[in-house]
């Protein structure tokens, strides 16, 4: 009995520790995601790009480059990828937004369960 009462002490002491270090890891986790985020725009920025000069060349070469056909061609191509950009960056969003949700979600059952068991 004296050992339980004595560990459950101990953790009841810790549990303000292990608060703030999961506090601080969300902290982290948003960070890396915005980093994260931010590192994904810009690659697909780079690859997007190197698509579009890919299909100006190929325009070049076959004598079309002023063609209103290209240019449509070339314009829809630009239009397409700030299109996939957005949809990416709402989707980032959402599923940071449900884990943040979740991650809410689990600590106000921490702490009802802390407070039924109290």
């Amino acid at each position: 009995m004296k050992k339980t009462v004595m560990a459950l002490s101990a953790i009841l002491l810790a549990a303000p520790a292990f608060a703030a270090t999961t506090h601080a890891t969300d902290e982290t986790v948003a960070a890396a995601h915005k980093g994260e985020n931010t590192a994904k725009e810009k690659l697909h920025e780079a690859q997007d790009k190197g698509n579009e000069l890919k299909l100006k060349a190929e325009h070049a070469a076959e004598g079309k480059s002023n063609t209103t056909g290209s240019k449509m061609s070339e314009s829809s191509q630009k239009a397409w990828h700030k299109t996939k950009q957005g949809t990416e960056k709402g989707w980032d969003a959402t599923k940071e937004g449900a884990e943040k949700g979740w991650n809410k979600t689990k600590d106000g059952a921490q702490s009802l369960k802390k407070k039924v068991s109290e």
